[in-house]
């Protein structure tokens, strides 16, 4: 199994601000071995934790995440709008958080998010900055929703990748094997039985976004999931 059966979704996004440096360290007080972040390009090429196109929802700032330099973004607040205990938190830089999951020794699920960012460019300093923090290929899986980019990933890169999908395409054995994927992550409410058989049947490890219910996970479970992407992982018993 590649990864744990529990991963935490976006650090662990119910307990503390998702993709910060206070969502790693949380993960690893909780003793989870798995997280997954969203890696995206800052206006300057900067490649920073965040998942969405705007910084309106989660930091005290607005307009498009594009539109910042790492300057501009190193000013806002990205811990309060989630609670005051994080007041002060910051979007961390790729180095900054694989510096950390480093020494916290947690292994980390990659997600490229493009967010209409050059990626090449994005690929190219995933590659760089995991190169530069000399992380692990062991504790290493990079995946996404943009298959472009994973096949761009693919060129530059040995790391283990995982093909994202919202529900599982037709094509999505000739999606894997094109860039060797490991893999498949699948929307937990969109997955059926016979498609999860399906994949386990081809050689696949299956993973399922986002759970947070107990009666669902072991369903998903009971059909051969090898783990979960959770916000909570207490609530999964």
């Amino acid at each position: 199994m590649l990864m744990d059966s529990a991963i935490g979704h976006r650090g662990v996004a119910a307990l503390a601000p998702e993709n910060t440096l206070a969502g790693i360290q949380k993960a690893a007080d909780l003793g989870l071995k798995w997280i997954e972040l969203d890696v995206t390009l800052l206006g300057d090429g900067t490649s920073v934790m965040f998942h969405d196109p705007r910084i309106n929802r989660t930091t005290s700032g607005r307009g498009h995440l594009k539109n910042n330099t790492l300057d501009q973004l190193s000013t806002l607040d990205a811990g309060s709008w989630f609670s005051s205990d994080f007041a002060g938190e910051k979007v961390p830089t790729l180095i900054e958080a694989l510096t950390l999951i480093k020494k916290l020794n947690l292994s980390l699920n990659l997600e490229l998010k493009p967010n209409r960012c050059d990626l090449k460019l994005l690929v190219e300093e995933v590659v760089a900055a995991l190169e530069a923090a000399e992380f692990s290929d062991e504790q290493l899986l990079v995946s996404s929703f943009n298959h472009k980019a994973l096949v761009l990933f693919r060129a530059k890169s040995g790391s283990r990748i995982g093909c994202l999908f919202e529900s599982l395409p037709r094509n999505w054995k000739h999606k894997a094997r094109q860039v060797d994927a490991k893999t498949i992550h699948v929307n937990a409410r969109k997955l059926k039985e016979k498609k999860a058989l399906e994949i386990k049947d081809a050689g696949y490890e299956l993973y399922c976004y986002t759970v947070n219910d107990k009666v669902l996970a072991d369903q998903l479970k009971d059909w051969g999931v090898d783990g979960v992407f959770t916000d909570n992982p207490g609530v999964l018993g």
